[in-house]
C-alpha cells in the first residue's frame, strides 16, 4: 500500500507548535509537529484500544511567523492536589487562583496554516474490525464531530478540519528544506508494577504505569511533505 487510508486536511487562522527548549518565551516549530497532527486525530476520535500513527504531513502554505503577548498563569495544577481532593484528604480548597498567578509572555507563533494528516491506526484489540473504526472516524470526520474542540499547538488557536477524499492535492511548495530537530511523539515504555515510583503516566486501558520519553527525529520537508519515520512508533501499550 503506497497511501495510508486515511486524510485529513486541517488549517486555522494561528498556530504554536511549542519548542521544548524555548520555555519562557514560546517559540513556535515551522509546521505541525506528529503529536500535534496525533492529538487533533485524537480530538475526533479516540478509544483506547486504537493506536493512531502519523505517516506523512502536506504543508501547503509558506510558514509565516508573527509576534503577540497572552496572559499565563506561572504554574500547573497539581495532579498530587487533584488526587486528594478526589479523595477528601485535601486540607486546602483545590484552585489555581489566576490574579495572583499571572504573568505576560511573548510568543512566536505561526499565523494561516493549513496541512494535510496522512495517518493509519494499529489496533491493541483486535476483536473489533478495523473497517469499524475507520468507517467511525470517517463519519465523524465528514460531519465536523469531535470528543473536544481540536486545536492548534494551544487551545485558543482553534483547528477547523475536514475529509480528504480521493487522491492529495500537491502541495505549491518545492525544493528541499531541513527543518532541524523535531519532537515526534511520546514513547509510552510499560514498567513492572514495583516500579510505580517510576512511573511519569498510567495506560488508560490497562492502567499499567508507563515510563514516557520524548521522541525526536530530523524533519525534512521534500516538496511539501514531511516523511514521519515509523520508529517513533514501537508497539507497546496504547497511548494514555
Amino acid at each position: 500500500m503506497t497511501r495510508s487510508p486515511i486524510a485529513l486536511r486541517v488549517w486555522g487562522d494561528y498556530a504554536c507548535f511549542s519548542r521544548p527548549e524555548c520555555k519562557v518565551e514560546r517559540l513556535s516549530y515551522d509546521v505541525i509537529t506528529p503529536s500535534a497532527a496525533r492529538g487533533i486525530l485524537e480530538a475526533i476520535y479516540w478509544k483506547p484500544q486504537v493506536q493512531w500513527i502519523v505517516e506523512r504531513i502536506h504543508v501547503y502554505r509558506e510558514p509565516e511567523f508573527t509576534n503577540l503577548r497572552r496572559n499565563e498563569v506561572a504554574s500547573k495544577a497539581s495532579a498530587t492536589n487533584a488526587q486528594k481532593a478526589m479523595k477528601g484528604t485535601l486540607a486546602e480548597p483545590l484552585a489555581l487562583y489566576a490574579d495572583e498567578d499571572r504573568q505576560q509572555r511573548a510568543a512566536t507563533i505561526l499565523r494561516d496554516v493549513e496541512y494535510i494528516i496522512e495517518a493509519r491506526f494499529d489496533l491493541l484489540d483486535d476483536r473489533d474490525p478495523v473497517a469499524k473504526h475507520y468507517n467511525m472516524f470517517k463519519r465523524r470526520a465528514e460531519k465536523g464531530q469531535c470528543f473536544h474542540r481540536p486545536y492548534l499547538g494551544t487551545r485558543e488557536f482553534a483547528c477547523h478540519f475536514a475529509w480528504v477524499e480521493g487522491p492529495i492535492p500537491e502541495s505549491p511548495l518545492t525544493g528541499e528544506r531541513d527543518l532541524s530537530w523535531m519532537l515526534g511523539d511520546m514513547a509510552y515504555t510499560p514498567l513492572g508494577d514495583k516500579q510505580v515510583k517510576q512511573a511519569d503516566s498510567f495506560c488508560s486501558h490497562t492502567r499499567r504505569p508507563l515510563k514516557v520519553e520524548p521522541q525526536f527525529f530530523r524533519a525534512i520537508m521534500r516538496d511539501g511533505v514531511i516523511e514521519v519515520p515509523s520508529h517513533l512508533y514501537a508497539p507497546a501499550e496504547v497511548t494514555p
